[in-house]
């Protein structure tokens, strides 16, 4: 095919999409050739027809291929971790320099925030000094020095989703799983991994909050990576209640010292895991990772990467000096009783609303500000027992967060928690 009308109608009448129309459409994408009438067309075409199991292995190679393709040669292999979001989820801040200190190599290309969850760069970005950019050589250096990296995406990675991104939110395609997938991994395959693991999220606060909809998603992208060439799993793990204790940049990035530093929780727990999941897909011995954590070893492998990266060198024994609070902290109430549900998704907009996210992709972050101490399920609150604390840049947006807060938990029977981790898919499911 040489005409992307031709791969549009192939799609339109119900005929798939092969490798050459695939690579016809990315290139297009990526030069310019396919006009934005003609992208919004075709994404149209594969959110109504679907572009099939081979197709979407197609169209992920066609992205991915769109633009440059890192290749390492280090002595280890090169793994990374995906989640499609939530709240408190800080698990790259501790898998990867985890992973690191096991003894393979993690060049984790990450985003930032956009609509109610988090992104791990603005989370780093409340490290004074810590600088996402790094050009090519600068990331290959830092992660054959420490093992990991953590940074942005330059324009050369999977230049063909960066235009469709956009093109599907202007065309109401948003929600196609065959381009959900080629996006995430067209990217995320872009940096040359032996390994994936998702974590992907169902619940009250996911992406996509019904278990059969993640399912889908997760069998999808498991499968499509595969076909890629990348082995690659994933987790189906809950998001009806916060992973953390805290959501917010500056707040998160401290919790995940904590954790670095051996305290135990959710967070901890599902860092172990994905981890696991990463070095057991690799080939390595994934029994030790208690240990290493335990023993210091995963957060000297964090500071070495936040000072490669221009952070401070002493920021996980005086945290608390570079990482700025917010001048109006206050707790928010709520009558005696036991959490029974929370909307962690509203959460997540309260956090926005106090400046601590974007709904603009140009909007700026006040990195101070979110919430703490968050209850969770189960949890007696009352008088004495706040459900969260509020940071906030002044005494007017900490009344609409602790409201905003406050309807957000449900205060009644003790509830029923289900399990951290509700499913594995192989790649040989």
């Amino acid at each position: 095919m040489t005409d992307p009308r031709s791969v549009i109608a192939a799609l339109r009448d119900g005929r798939g999409l092969d490798g050459s129309g695939a690579a016809l459409i990315a290139q297009g994408l990526a030069d310019g050739s396919v006009t934005d009438a003609q992208a919004g067309a075709f994404a149209m075409a594969v959110l109504t027809r679907g572009a099939g199991e081979k197709g979407r292995v197609a169209l992920t190679r066609a992205m991915r291929d769109s633009g440059h393709v890192m290749s390492w040669e280090l002595p280890g292999p090169i793994v990374d971790k995906h989640s499609t979001g939530g709240i408190g989820d800080t698990v790259s801040l501790i898998l990867a320099p985890l992973l690191a200190a096991s003894g393979v190599f993690v060049p984790m290309i990450s985003g930032r925030g956009l609509g109610h969850t988090g992104g791990t760069l603005d989370k780093l970005e409340a490290i004074p000094g810590y600088i996402c950019d790094q050009s090519e050589e600068q990331f290959r250096r830092i992660v054959a020095n420490c093992g990991c990296a953590i940074v942005a995406a330059t324009t050369d990675f999977a230049p063909a989703d960066r235009r469709l991104y956009a093109i599907r939110d202007e065309s109401g395609t948003v929600e196609s799983i065959d381009l959900i997938t080629a996006s995430i991994l067209s990217k995320k395959l872009a940096a040359g991994l032996d390994a994936l693991v998702l974590d992907v999220k169902a619940g009250s606060g996911a992406f996509m909050p019904r278990p059969e909809a993640s399912e889908r998603l997760a069998r999808a992208l498991v499968q499509t990576a595969n076909g890629a060439g990348c082995r690659t799993s994933a987790l189906i793990t809950d998001m009806d209640q916060p992973l953390a204790y805290s959501a917010g940049n500056a707040l998160e990035v401290a919790e995940a010292i904590r954790v670095l530093r051996g305290e135990k929780g959710a967070l901890r727990d599902l860092s172990l895991a994905l981890s696991a999941e990463c070095l057991r897909l690799s080939g390595q011995d994934a029994n030790r990772l208690e240990q290493v954590l335990d023993s210091g070893a995963a957060a000297e492998a964090f500071g070495r990467m936040i000072a490669a990266q221009g952070g401070p060198a002493d920021l996980l024994d005086r945290s608390d000096a570079y990482l700025v609070a917010a001048p109006v902290i206050r707790p928010v109430m709520a009558h005696a009783g036991a959490v029974s549900a929370i909307d962690v998704t509203a959460l997540g907009h309260a956090v926005v609303a106090l400046g601590g996210g974007r709904v603009r992709a140009d909007e700026r972050i006040d990195h101070r500000v979110g919430l703490s101490a968050l209850a969770k399920l189960g949890d007696a609150v009352g008088p004495d027992a706040p459900i969260a604390m509020v940071h906030a840049a002044d005494d007017t947006a900490a009344d609409i967060a602790i409201a905003a807060v406050q309807a957000s938990y449900r205060i009644g029977a003790p509830a029923a928690v289900g399990p951290l981790i509700r499913d594995r898919i192989g790649g040989d499911d």
